[in-house]
């Protein structure tokens, strides 16, 4: 209990971060398809169930995350705007999380039956507020053309 209590409040310390580069939590949700509740609630899901491979900050943990790994495995990729994330719509990041990474080559589990819808939008809301608001806006086109 002591532990998920230091997480959360790590977490949402981190949420009192200011600027706006890739690397740090963006404050701004008004122009943006999600709460700044559901980056807080993001927070806490993705410290306790993402962060052991992206990064409490979604800044990834390797520095070359496209190297295979000695067991020919891929790393996580870091999810704070500064690798490939922003190019897959919403319902792709949805469905990485939902089937994980194994398939493709990487060491993602599948998170399907662990956590709920409102969950994994929330993960998905908290490593999008690292997201400049140029990168945003590149992954909003991106979303809105390819989910039609």
């Amino acid at each position: 209990m002591l532990i998920k209590f230091l997480l959360l409040t790590a977490a949402i310390s981190s949420l009192t971060a200011c600027g706006k580069t890739d690397n740090t939590l963006s404050n701004n949700s008004e122009n943006r398809w999600y709460s700044e509740g559901q980056v807080i609630q993001g927070a806490a899901t993705f410290v306790a169930n993402c962060s052991t491979c992206h990064g409490d900050k979604a800044q990834g943990i390797v520095a070359n995350w496209k190297q295979a790994l000695p067991d020919g495995k891929y790393p996580a990729p870091p999810l704070n705007g500064s690798a490939h994330a922003w190019h897959h719509p919403k319902v792709q990041l949805l469905r990485s999380i939902n089937e994980g990474g194994i398939l493709l080559g990487g060491t993602m589990p599948s998170f399907k039956n662990k956590l709920t819808e409102e969950e994994k939008l929330s993960a998905i809301a908290y490593f999008q507020s690292f997201w400049s608001q140029q990168t945003y806006e590149a992954w909003e086109k991106q979303d809105r053309r390819l989910s039609q």
